[in-house]
């Protein structure tokens, strides 16, 4: 049974730092890849992150690249999302998601089979 925890959400001001984990259980990273998803109120959920299960390979949506980095630890069994130079655009719940193999199609959330319960980000001033 896959399960996936996420941590480190919170309230903080235009340009700040977060950092989320996502503890995932019953899987291994080498054998599922992990991606990050956020919803805003009234907005569909959409991908904006994923680490490849073989290689670790990274991937962006566009509206984070250059300020966001996604990485983990294998021996933790964990996932994060750095997250620095936040924007009240970036405002959200945080999701983190696993499917087996790679990140094909990371951006869809039909593709991801198990879910962590959201942390609430909030950048505003």
């Amino acid at each position: 049974q896959v399960q996936l925890v996420e941590s480190g959400g919170g309230s903080v001001q235009p340009g700040a730092s977060l950092r989320l984990a996502c503890l995932v259980s019953g899987v291994t990273l080498d054998s599922y890849s992990i991606a990050w998803f956020r919803q805003a109120p009234g907005k569909e959920r959409d991908g904006i992150s994923c680490i490849s299960n073989n290689y670790g390979n990274t991937y962006y949506e566009d509206s984070v690249k250059g300020r966001f980095t996604i990485s983990r630890d294998i021996a933790a069994n964990t996932v994060y999302l750095q997250m620095n130079r936040l924007k009240p655009e970036d405002t959200a719940v945080y999701y983190c998601a696993a499917k087996a193999n790679s990140c094909s199609g990371y951006g869809s959330p039909a593709r991801f089979q198990d879910w962590g319960q959201g942390t609430q980000v909030t950048v505003s001033s």
